[in-house]
């Protein structure tokens, strides 16, 4: 496992582990999870033990009792106040809009605490494949400025050691957090960040309805920011903490208090559904890679099953 405390199991049997113990209480047996998300039913208690903990071990979010019962571990931060909260606000340049085949060109971040820019995080990245004429015409980043730069597999540990615990903020955040978390898994395979995110896209849509449109540059001038070199990481990083410390004001207006109630803010969706069931979500991992991205099975789980259907047979 690596020594980061903000990484997890990229797996997708995790994740459906994880989901199926929030709908039963925060725990199961481990029987139960092979039936469910192993699909093999009447397994040996003790094998299912087994096969379990091998899945979720060293996950922080999760804890094998007595070596047959899988629990939930709280995530505090959901219900913990925004003005508690540390926040990283992030923006990449990458040398095109998709992953793979595109790399990172320079990761810019700051980290705001009690509504203040207390520091940064700014360096450009050797992406190890040529930039695209046109990256570097939208963002004055050439071959030469990157060719001496730390790899990402330089950058990564000190990333991480930089975000910690706090919540990512991003304009048009799906965009940033999966770039950079493909980025994770090529150092640190089969691993992603755990951390929260929210967006300053969806948010500043509910914080400031009416602007023509939401493109960082338009809110930015709505709130009267200045953006010294669009489309550079640090400097747009730079806007979008400016931005999301003024969308911070506005949410205490709405009584947005907390991040679960950011969450729901955020998301007009999730609102009307936590409105209709009268009320909040449960509290949720999310993840910064959507499932459709990963793998939808590890090696090892199709050998797990013959494993058992071997010994189901004998």
């Amino acid at each position: 496992m690596p020594p980061f405390t903000n990484l997890v199991s990229d797996s997708s049997l995790v994740q459906e582990t994880i989901d199926l113990l929030r709908v039963s209480g925060g725990r199961a047996n481990a029987s139960e999870i092979v039936d469910a998300v192993f699909k093999v039913s009447h397994i040996d208690e003790d094998l299912a033990g087994l096969l379990v903990g091998d899945l979720v071990r060293d996950d922080r979010r999760l804890k094998i009792i007595d070596g047959n019962i899988v629990e939930l571990q709280p995530y505090d931060c959901e219900s913990r106040l925004l003005e508690d909260l540390d926040f990283v606000v992030v923006d990449v340049e990458a040398t095109g809009a998709k992953m793979p085949p595109n790399r990172i060109i320079e990761l810019g971040a700051y980290r705001i605490r009690g509504g203040r820019i207390v520091d940064k995080f700014v360096t450009l990245v050797n992406p190890e494949i040529s930039i695209p004429r046109f990256v570097v015409a939208l963002t004055g980043i050439i071959n030469e400025m990157v060719k001496q730069a730390s790899l990402f597999a330089e950058v990564a540990p000190r990333w991480l050691e930089f975000v910690e615990d706090a919540v990512l903020i991003a304009h048009n955040a799906p965009f940033d957090t999966n770039f950079i978390n493909h980025e994770i898994s090529r150092v640190y395979p089969g691993h992603r960040m755990m951390n929260p995110h929210l967006c300053t896209v969806t948010l500043s849509r509910r914080a400031v309805p009416g602007l023509a449109n939401y493109r960082l540059e338009t809110v930015a001038d709505h709130f009267a920011i200045d953006i010294a070199n669009r489309h550079r990481a640090g400097s747009d990083a730079l806007a979008t903490a400016e931005v999301f410390i003024r969308i911070l004001a506005r949410l205490e207006e709405h009584g947005v208090r907390d991040l679960a109630a950011a969450r729901i803010f955020q998301s007009p969706l999730i609102e009307t559904t936590a409105a209709q069931k009268g009320s909040n979500p449960a509290p949720h991992f999310f993840p910064l890679i959507p499932d459709s991205s990963r793998p939808s099975q590890p090696t090892s789980t199709f050998l797990l099953r013959n494993f058992v259907s071997e010994r189901k047979s004998e």
